[in-house]
This record gives structure tokens, sequence and C-alpha cells, in this order.
């Protein structure tokens, strides 16, 4: 029963394909038929198994049986480069202050007096919010393993719980004596990341993935934004003694529809003082 069942579908494909192809001409280039809850794929272009003097065999076909419940978005995906555009990020940022105070390498940084506690961030409003204007896969075996890269604008917001300010000149920061009810400082980069992307399920349209390796980012956006009773909203624009450039380790996991996102920086945030930022937030993307 299972014979005639494969040997029926086989000829089914091949009935599709050659009504859909003139046998005169070359034959069609497409290897993936969807037969009911069956897809068949052709494994040797060479034999033109769409000429009727040659009858079908088992072995130019792989047959896949459909689970219920279950989707495929290609069962052999053709597409050396896939893209995906207008992907965008929403997460925490935060940083990791290795910054010794009161050292003479923290001097120009900070005014004698600030300590680490006045550089922590208020978490649940310290956030990152990325736009990928493109992010590209190229396959480079058999559509698990792929190298992930795109473009796109890193945007942090760092929420201060003191009533520091930051200046142009060295120290860069200062305690205020204005009671802040709004106090960060932003900083946007154009970034490009590069990354390894481990694809096991290809044909899924909602699998397990994951993906690693490294981003590039140079600032080209910063402010600090103050709001108070006293001076009410003010903003400015200047360096404060941040580097130019990011450098992070990236990662993004998927799990059907789910992405999470992370990032943790290479180099430092500032040029005096040892403050490494790091993300993990939700990735709204098709894959």
């Amino acid at each position: 029963m299972k014979r005639i069942l494969l040997a029926g579908i086989i000829m089914l494909s091949s009935l599709v394909t050659f009504a859909q192809t003139d046998t005169t001409t070359k034959p069609s280039t497409e290897d993936t038929v969807f037969v009911g809850n069956f897809i068949i794929i052709r494994n040797n272009k060479d034999r033109n198994t769409y000429n009727d003097s040659l009858p079908p065999r088992r072995e130019d076909y792989t047959i896949i049986n459909i689970p219920k419940g279950r989707t495929y978005v290609n069962a052999r995906p053709n597409r050396l480069i896939s893209t995906n555009y207008l992907i965008f990020d929403l997460g925490f940022a935060n940083y990791n202050d290795k910054t010794v105070y009161g050292s003479p390498e923290a001097a120009d940084f900070a005014a004698p007096g600030i300590d680490k506690k006045d550089l922590k961030l208020i978490t649940g409003k310290s956030s990152n919010v990325n736009i990928w204007l493109f992010m590209q896969k190229l396959n480079v075996t058999k559509h698990v393993l792929n190298l992930k890269y795109g473009l796109g604008l890193n945007m942090y917001n760092y929420r201060y719980n003191s009533n520091i300010s930051f200046q142009e000149q060295a120290p860069y920061v200062i305690m205020d004596t204005v009671d802040f009810s709004k106090n960060k400082l932003y900083a946007g980069y154009a970034t490009v990341p590069f990354m390894l992307n481990i694809n096991p399920f290809p044909h899924r349209r909602h699998g397990l993935n994951f993906s690693a390796g490294v981003s590039a980012g140079y600032r080209i956006f910063t402010h600090s934004k103050q709001i108070s009773d006293e001076r009410g909203k003010i903003k400015n624009h200047d360096a404060f003694d941040l580097n130019d450039w990011m450098f992070a380790y990236v990662a993004e996991v998927g799990l059907g529809p789910v992405r999470i996102y992370g990032s943790y920086s290479i180099n430092t945030l500032f040029e005096d003082a040892k403050h490494y930022p790091y993300t993990v937030g939700l990735r709204f993307s098709n894959w």
C-alpha cells in the first residue's frame, strides 16, 4: 500500500510539473512541489524527470510528510540571500560600572565626591530601542548555517537616580544642586552587526534558531535631558566624554514567533570611565 501511495504521489507531481512545462524546451528549474500533506523535492536535477519517456524513480525524489499542525515555508529554500526590512527592538539598557572613583584615572570623568551609587541607573526606565533598516541572511551551508548582517540605529536612554549633571569640560560629571524629576543621557549609534546564524530546521516558519557575533556602532547623536521645577526642561548637546565607537558582542535567540536579543559592549561607554553597556529585549522580526 505504501509503495502504491508513493508511486502515485511521484506520478502526480510529475504530471503537475509536466502540465506546466514544455518538454521541447528546457525543463523547469522548480524542484519543490506541494501535494496535499506531502512535500516532494526533486533530487536529481541532471536527469530530465519531466520527459515522459523516462519514468520517475524513487531515488530522484525526497518526500516529506507534513505533520498535522506544522507549517513549512519552503521544503528547500532556493534563495541565496533573503532580506528583512524595518526590524524593531525594544529592551532594557544598563551598564557594568568598573570605574574606581577617586582614582587619578577617573579624575577627568567625575568630580570629587562622586561615587558609583551616583551613576546608578533606574533599571526600569533605562531603555534600548533599535531600528534596523534591513537585515540580510546569506546561506552558507544548506540554510542551516547562515551569515546575518544589517544596518540600523541603536538608541540608548540612561536614566539616572541621582541629581548629577554632565558638562562639556572635565570633570564631566558633577553633583548638581537641583532636584530633577527626570535626568537622562541619550546616545545614538549607526550600527552594523555581523552574526553567524544557526537554524536547525530551515523548512519551518517558526522553529528554534540562534545567532551570535559582533557589532560596530559609530555615535551620531548625544544629548542630556533634565526636568526640574527650578529650571524647567533643559536639553544639552555635547559629547560628554563618550567614546565615538561602540563595539559589542551580540546574540539573538528565536523560538517560534518570539525573539530575544542581547548585547554586551567590548569597549567602554566613556573615555575616562569603565562603564560597559549591555542590553536585553524583544526583537520584532520575520526571521
